[in-house]
């Protein structure tokens, strides 16, 4: 879809959501409920369910680990553009993301990547491929992200040893008609269009719509992005037991086409900071669609059961010239012509069943078991065997040139990856105060991947790939467990310790090498010991969290002898403490906080032992300050700071730490309509937001001013 076509296409959805709410707005009563000034109160979240931290609907203090929840609401106030700047709020998690993982990766409690670090949209698991995930690609939608920091393969499967990401999306609303819309313009001619309508439709019905268009011109040469995302869902529930929701979400990025700035002399040299060394008709485009059927049925008080089935097609395309360095005397080698394309088809089924007891007493037991069903398929394309292309350019000045390609994006391979699972959570409360929790999985996953054959130039046919070429598939097995207990000295305090177990796939499990099957383990297995203390106090206004925790994982990939052979021998650990404390405070003033201190290192891994894995700080924090008068004026700052990591494994290059300090302030015309002004990067910090290679850094967005007029009804 060209840019203009997006742009109309978003502006119709805006101007049909308002169409479409506009009556009914007119004809709610408003209240003082419904002022769209954020001001500082906000709801205990600790007492809330989590999806993300257990199925069985704990509240996250009745949960044996730690979960940190990001809200929709913050989201938009702080004017985050993107899930990773969203997600990287919460406490422990930082940006991984560059142009060849799709942007969405992060690093939580010394892990890092799309095979440790699993997410998640509405509960159900988005399966990388060759590490790339590309949606969701905007959070207007979200109504929450949950972040469950350490193993969890118990609940959601293989890939999830550093913790999970589970962005939840707003759904539809029985209870009353809602309108929210904005429109924003900024610096690097960065402007968006968004909407969201919902409400119900009848006795029965309900829906939810959402539509966002984002542009810029990007703060690089030829940094021009653009994004469009939809989302709408209608839920059937003819009883207060029973309901069915049919969502679909859908998403179409351009994204900056800019793969890092290259060092000079081994540091940053600013005078180059907008420069964009790719090739001038390079390309990175993202189309990614979610349909899903989700059934809830409460059969009685004490038996629920709730399944997901679902559809997710990714079409993904690279054409850049990746790899620049310095070459001395003012200029830049370029090199790495890559073209790529994904073509992915994931659908499936997971659901359970819930049967609660209570024996009097205070004690009582939840338990449920479930099951999982995923077939995932894709047809990978590229130009390897295209001449190299390789140059030199100068710093500045230089004429970009274009993509070489002598061959075509031709397709090279094709996979299946067929995983089923059976699992069980239960929860026993010994007491009112005292509760054990434990949970089980067994999962199986079976690989297929074929190479196409080519004669003269056709496809011919294809051949298997794994095994020596005598076998398309391998199987391989998997078995995790938890084991927790909370105990409640006081209302509102819970203590916490949890032992549990998780495997990470060898690489991407659903693009299985060759090279890799060899290895009898198809996974890196790992445990953790977590124990922790949460609460709320001040009669809810207050909140906060402690943990430490130890983290191993095994059975790496290493070559002990340079030309030697792989062996799967390796081990990585991590070690440290996370906290977070919110207040709303007096005078209208609120203040939150999070940060991390851990250790992260190489316990075996050939000449790399005692290092720390590259991409991984081992300090990080937020801190926000926000302020509201009650009727019309509230003020926020926001401070992030993550600490220095290594560009590679081997600790030869340092990335160094950052702070970028963010202010905002609104001011609401009425219950209806706000006017935001926002100053990102307020000290205008050139930092390297994340890394692509050890000496190529992404630079983060410059000093920037947005405004944006807000309307919600």
């Amino acid at each position: 879809m060209r840019p203009t076509t997006r742009w109309m296409s978003g502006l119709s959805l805006l101007s049909l959501a308002l169409g479409l709410s506009a009556p009914a707005a007119a004809e709610t009563d408003t209240n003082d409920d419904d002022n769209i000034v954020v001001t500082g109160e906000r709801l205990p979240i600790l007492s809330e369910e989590s999806p993300t931290g257990s199925r069985l609907g704990l509240s996250i203090l009745e949960t044996p680990a730690t979960v940190n929840v990001v809200t929709g609401d913050d989201i938009r106030a702080r004017g985050d553009i993107g899930i990773v700047e969203a997600v990287s709020r919460a406490a422990g998690v930082t940006n991984a993301g560059a142009p060849g993982n799709g942007g969405l990766t992060f690093a939580v409690r010394g892990f890092s990547g799309q095979g440790s670090v699993l997410q998640l949209y509405d509960g159900v698991r988005l399966y990388p491929n060759n590490g790339s995930i590309t949606f969701p690609s905007d959070p207007w939608n979200v109504e929450r992200i949950d972040v469950l920091s350490g193993p969890a393969s118990v609940l959601f499967g293989q890939g999830a040893l550093g913790g999970v990401v589970n962005v939840i999306p707003k759904a539809p609303n029985r209870d009353r008609f809602e309108l929210q819309a904005e429109a924003g313009y900024g610096s690097q001619e960065t402007w968006h269009m968004a909407a969201g309508a919902g409400g119900p439709l009848g006795d029965m019905f309900a829906f939810r719509v959402d539509a966002s268009y984002r542009q810029s011109d990007g703060y690089v040469d030829r940094g021009e992005s653009d994004n469009l995302a939809l989302s709408t869902a209608l839920e059937f529930a003819p009883s207060d037991t029973f309901s069915v929701t049919l969502r679909n979400d859908f998403g179409d990025a351009n994204p900056m086409k800019y793969f890092g700035t290259p060092l000079i002399d081994g540091k940053l040299d600013t005078s180059i900071r907008k420069e964009n060394y790719n090739v001038g008709d390079a390309r990175m485009h993202y189309r990614d669609n979610r349909t899903a059927l989700k059934i809830d049925w409460q059969i009685s008080d004490a038996v629920s059961v709730t399944n997901t089935a679902y559809y997710i097609t990714s079409n993904r395309k690279w054409r850049n010239l990746e790899s620049y360095a310095d070459a001395g005397n003012g200029l830049i080698a370029r090199a790495d012509n890559i073209g790529i394309v994904h073509d992915v088809d994931q659908y499936g089924s997971q659901g359970n069943v819930t049967l609660s007891s209570d024996f009097g007493g205070g004690m009582s037991n939840d338990v449920l078991v479930g099951y999982d069903v995923n077939y995932f398929k894709l047809n990978y394309s590229h130009q390897f065997g295209s001449l190299p292309q390789q140059d030199k350019v100068p710093l500045t000045g230089f004429d970009p040139g274009r993509f070489l390609d002598t061959v075509g994006l031709l397709p090279r391979y094709h996979t299946d990856t067929f995983t089923w699972a059976i699992y069980a959570e239960d929860r026993l409360a010994l007491t009112d105060r005292i509760s054990l929790i434990g949970a089980i999985r067994h999962e199986e996953n079976k690989i297929g991947r074929w190479d196409w054959v080519y004669t003269d130039g056709r496809i011919t046919g294809d051949k298997p790939a794994l095994n020596g070429g005598a076998d398309a598939h391998k199987t391989f097995t998997a078995t995790t467990w938890r084991v927790g207990a909370v105990y409640q000295p006081v209302e509102n305090v819970s203590l916490y310790a949890q032992y549990a177990t998780a495997v990470d796939p060898l690489g991407t499990l659903t693009t299985y090498s060759g090279s890799a099957s060899q290895f009898e383990l198809s996974f890196a297995d790992g445990y953790q010991y977590e124990a922790g203390v949460k609460g709320l106090f001040m009669g809810g206004k207050g909140s906060f969290t402690l943990a430490g925790y130890r983290l191993v994982k095994k059975n790496l990939f290493t070559q002990e002898v340079t030309g030697g052979p792989i062996e799967q021998v390796g081990q990585r650990s991590s070690q440290g403490i996370e906290a977070t404390i919110d207040l709303t405070l007096p005078a209208g003033f609120g203040f939150s906080a999070n940060g991390t201190v851990l250790d992260a290192n190489f316990d075996e891994f050939g000449g790399n032992v005692g290092n720390t894995p590259s991409g991984v700080p081992e300090e990080a924090a937020n801190i926000e300050l926000r302020w509201s008068d009650g009727a019309a004026i509230s003020a926020r700052a926001n401070l992030r700071y993550v600490g220095s990591r290594w560009g590679d494994n081997a600790n030869t290059v340092k990335v160094p730490s950052y702070t970028v300090v963010d202010f905002g302030a609104s001011y609401a015309f009425g219950h209806n309509l706000a006017l935001d002004l926002r100053l990102l990067n307020a000290f205008d910090k050139d930092y390297a937001w994340s890394t692509n290679g050890a000496s190529q850094w992404i630079l983060g967005r410059p000093r920037s001013v947005d405004v944006t007029l807000r309307a919600g009804f």
